[in-house]
């Protein structure tokens, strides 16, 4: 596939080394420019881009940057894209997001919201950088850690899940974008590594 990844922090940075690996043509982009990638891109064979570029080719797109930035990307590049959000709203971080802040809201409705017409679909937030690098394990495998998949677009959903078995994760459908508060930080199912039954049961668990 062609993917475009925007952030090059520990869940952006993993996911171009992993997805490189797996023989995906890859352009990763930052809010400091292309040049600030040069490394990443040497190591990796990514291209270093711009945000609009790894964009415009792209077809999915994987934003891993600080939630406050999201209001700042080009929200009508967006349009008609497949979007995985792998972010989280730390207020400490983030600073006071009032809808979040009371959880009327998931963080990835409120990413939709913003790149009105993109198809989001909610992964990766879960699980630690490390584990996302070094823990996949090929289908079948006991305990093979699971990832929540959230979203509204079924086809979207599917793509993602593929790409999720693919980097050596059992996808668990975790139903809705309204629903993906149910991954969100402070969850049972966050940075637990649990497998696909034990994601369910988490899931279902989940408190607002």
């Amino acid at each position: 596939m062609e993917i475009g990844i925007i952030g090059s922090g520990h869940i952006g940075g993993t996911l171009t080394r992993r997805l490189r690996s797996l023989g995906h043509d890859v352009a990763v982009a930052n809010s400091r420019g292309p040049q600030s990638l040069t490394d990443l891109a040497a190591e990796t064979g990514a291209r270093a881009v711009s945000v609009e570029e790894a964009v415009q080719g792209a077809e999915l797109v994987v934003i891993a940057i600080p939630l406050k930035a999201v209001p700042q990307l080009p929200a009508a590049l967006f349009d008609g894209k497949l979007v995985v959000d792998a972010d989280n709203y730390y207020p400490q971080r983030d600073g006071d997001i009032p809808e979040l802040l009371d959880r009327s809201l998931s963080s990835s409705r409120w990413t939709a919201d913003h790149l009105k017409g993109a198809r989001v679909v909610k992964v990766f937030n879960n699980i630690q950088a490390a584990h996302l690098m070094d823990e996949g394990k090929p289908a079948g495998t006991a305990g093979r850690i699971a990832l929540p998949v959230a979203g509204d677009d079924a086809d979207a959903k599917r793509i993602v899940m593929e790409l999720v078995d693919e980097l050596g994760f059992d996808p668990v459908d975790a139903g809705t974008l309204d629903e993906s508060w149910r991954q969100q930080p402070d969850t049972p199912v966050y940075g637990t590594d649990r497998d696909a039954d034990g994601v369910r049961e988490g899931l279902a668990a989940a408190r607002p």
